[in-house]
């Protein structure tokens, strides 16, 4: 899908760790052992696809890649202590291994060098852009802690979640692609934000499936972990909804508890597939992808918009 922005990605990697480093040594070992974990950099992808369909060709697409994921990772270790997850992308996670305290501070090195890296851009309007939908990104956050373990959590309330803790961040780094171009209207960086918006909610439902269906090797972390942490998603929130009295003493008993048995697990798991609620998830996941597509109308057929029409496919048949 990416090969055209192949080598822009590859500057990205190299954006990313030439901005790392610092006369503290511990924060670029620490940054280069997160960039050797690998990643999907589907969100630094999608703004420079979304750059080139814009028609834009300068040097400043791999900057901003950089930047947003330097949000991005700055999330993910915030993340991982919050929900004292041991293992990202199949070995130690960050805060596992330098502690607590340390990572926390890395979190923060990395917001404020996205930012900074922004200033240099010299652009109000994108860096504006950057501080929105980080705010949205902490505010979900703090709004999913005030709701783990509420079992009666709604569809609603959850959607809003995955919205500010995900969704923001691809929707800006498509309309920041967008506003690269140098003819783009504002109708079109509008799309472009539609259509990030949607493969983003997309990525994060999938994202939750996989906790069901996926494989904890393939996967790199263990499966069931949100559950467990008190975190409702959309296939539990239908479960609850059919009425099976066992369903909900399960949950609860998961949720609550904090800990579910290998026959307690392969449980849930059967009366989801019964109760199809893993269908009912993806099925939504399926019209996210759909409306993520059709924002794409908004530009003429490209090399470029093929590949970006292409993504949200990805997003669905995803295995990690």
């Amino acid at each position: 899908m990416f090969e055209p922005i192949r080598e822009d990605l590859q500057a990205v990697e190299r954006e990313f760790a030439r901005h790392i480093e610092s006369q503290v040594a511990l924060i670029p070992t620490m940054g280069k052992y997160i960039q050797s974990g690998g990643g999907k950099r589907i969100r630094p992808a999608v703004l420079l696809m979304a750059s080139r369909m814009s028609g834009y060709t300068g040097e400043h697409g791999a900057m901003y890649a950089s930047i947003v994921e330097f949000i991005h990772t700055a999330t993910l270790v915030h993340d991982d202590i919050i929900d004292e997850s041991e293992v990202r992308r199949g070995r130690q996670a960050v805060h596992s291994r330098w502690g607590n305290d340390v990572t926390v501070l890395l979190g923060d090195f990395l917001y404020i060098k996205s930012m900074s890296l922004a200033l240099t851009q010299d652009s109000l309007e994108f860096i504006r852009l950057l501080c929105d939908v980080t705010l949205r990104m902490i505010e979900g956050e703090l709004y999913q802690l005030t709701k783990n373990g509420v079992v009666d959590l709604s569809q609603e309330e959850h959607l809003e979640i995955v919205r500010r803790k995900t969704a923001y961040l691809f929707a800006g780094s498509a309309k920041l692609g967008g506003m690269l171009g140098p003819a783009t209207t504002r109708e079109q960086q509008e799309a472009l934000w539609e259509y990030g918006f949607n493969i983003g909610m997309a990525f994060q439902l999938v994202d939750d499936l996989l906790d069901f269906t996926g494989d904890e090797v393939v996967l790199g972390k263990p499966v069931g972990g949100d559950l467990v942490e008190g975190k409702m998603t959309l296939a539990v929130i239908h479960l609850l909804g059919t009425g099976d009295e066992r369903a909900e003493t399960l949950v609860r008993k998961i949720a609550l508890g904090c800990e579910a048995t290998l026959e307690e697990w392969r449980e849930l798991r059967a009366l989801l597939v019964h109760h199809r609620s893993i269908d009912h998830a993806y099925r939504i996941a399926t019209d996210f992808v759909e409306r993520a597509k059709k924002a794409l109308f908004a530009f003429p057929p490209s090399a470029e918009r093929d590949a970006l029409t292409y993504l949200p496919d990805y997003v669905l048949a995803r295995d990690r």
